[in-house]
């Protein structure tokens, strides 16, 4: 039979109860949230949703400086998936706006800076939805001072997403240039056909806005990356408003999908 020291046991018990700590944490401030949306109605009056928005909002700054022992991914995960309840309440937040959205990766990127996927929908949520570029790029910019091309792979796509912002949310030409430029250095440090493809367009990109700043071909890549990305119909419809008001086009396959004619001139 096995048998323990006193020291050993203390090895063991030590982290099992930080753990237990740090669940009992997490259990006890989702509990209000979860509450919250249980009773939230669609009739709600904007008055409850705002006030239910700021006690929100203090609830996430704390958790920005409230230590994990350890656990800033569990943290993370676990803000991330609120930001999918607060982003998916379609009804409250025709009325609310998605104004909370970069207080959410304030808290997922601090803690875990390598979660590519915040990266992703901290500029849709922040840029398009709730007109907050600046907050979106000054964000992204925090996170890539601790990212590299291969931690965590494929990171090329938040130079990309940060490009993308600056160049149509900011008018920030040259800084967009620069983030296309950076995309495809660290693209070209892979070999697969899906980052060969996107150090070939992120340095295209880069090209035309190095010819013209105001570059109509630099902007419809740019949309076509938000179309191609995009996870529901009103961003899509906003990409294709947005090519076609540049001169461009976006031509519907039979089967679906989608190709971009660029704009006759630049």
């Amino acid at each position: 039979m096995m048998v323990f020291s006193r020291q050993a046991w203390g090895q063991l018990i030590g982290p099992s109860l930080v753990a237990l700590a740090c669940a009992a944490l997490i259990g006890a401030t989702q509990l209000p949230q979860l509450r919250r949306i249980s009773t939230k109605t669609s009739t709600a009056p904007v008055a409850v949703l705002e006030r239910e928005l700021a006690a929100e909002k203090v609830r996430l700054n704390l958790l920005e400086k409230l230590p994990t022992f350890g656990f800033s991914n569990l943290l993370a995960d676990w803000v991330f998936l609120n930001f999918l309840q607060y982003f998916g309440d379609d009804e409250a937040r025709e009325k609310t706006g998605y104004e909370l959205s970069p207080e959410y990766f304030e808290v997922v990127l601090s803690r875990d800076p390598y979660f590519l996927d915040g990266y992703f929908f901290l500029s849709g949520s922040t840029a398009l939805y709730a007109a907050m570029p600046e907050r979106s790029v000054a964000l992204m910019n925090q996170g890539l001072k601790q990212l590299s091309p291969k931690a965590p792979p494929k990171s090329y796509y938040v130079w990309r997403y940060k490009g993308i912002d600056e160049l149509l949310f900011l008018g920030d030409a040259k800084a967009a240039q620069y983030s296309f430029a950076m995309a495809a250095e660290w693209a070209s440090t892979y070999t697969d056909p899906e980052s060969q493809s996107i150090a070939t367009f992120s340095r295209r990109t880069s090209q035309f806005l190095a010819r013209n700043p105001r570059s109509k071909f630099a902007q419809v890549a740019a949309w076509s990356q938000v179309l191609g990305n995009a996870t529901d119909d009103r961003t899509r419809q906003i990409a294709v408003k947005r090519i076609r008001a540049l001169g461009g086009d976006v031509i519907t396959g039979p089967d679906g999908s989608s190709r971009i004619r660029p704009p006759a001139r630049d």
